[in-house]
């Protein structure tokens, strides 16, 4: 679990809900202030069914509302669940953060991390062939 009131099925929604451009942007607009499912539409270059999907998905993870006046479907952001996607992320942030830190100090503890590498035999790890042309360490041909 990654936050102490989500669980992981719920924040999986989330992020899945968050991975895709278009719910995003349907959840800033919707930041601005509620619209209705036939204007969001109108704004992207897919079907209406289309988008009447992007926003089930958002609404499944919790991060838009949906309310029926009359005819319209109009759908609202909700800021209570951008706060807990917000505290997820930070959760994560946190998580790695600290692991991080943990590999920096053992790297610091290492003695023999500053040791200078061996050096390499002469031929060892020689770029070039013993019988190329160019190679520099190839003498003369007797």
């Amino acid at each position: 679990m990654v936050v102490d009131e989500l669980t992981d099925d719920t924040v999986d929604r989330l992020f899945h809900a968050l991975a895709d451009a278009t719910r995003r942007d349907i959840l800033r607009r919707c930041v601005r202030g509620e619209l209705s499912v036939s204007r969001l539409a109108a704004a992207y270059p897919m079907s209406f069914a289309a988008v009447q999907k992007h926003v089930t998905v958002l609404e499944r993870a919790g991060l838009v509302t949906k309310e029926r006046r009359g005819r319209e479907q109009l759908v609202r952001t909700d800021p209570d669940a951008v706060g807990r996607a917000r505290r997820a992320l930070d959760e994560l942030e946190s998580a790695w953060r600290a692991r991080v830190d943990r590999m920096s100090g053992l790297l610091a503890d290492d003695p023999g991390r500053d040791a200078a590498p061996a050096a390499p035999e002469d031929n060892e790890h020689d770029e070039y062939d013993e019988h190329d042309e160019d190679n520099p360490r190839k003498g003369p041909e007797r």
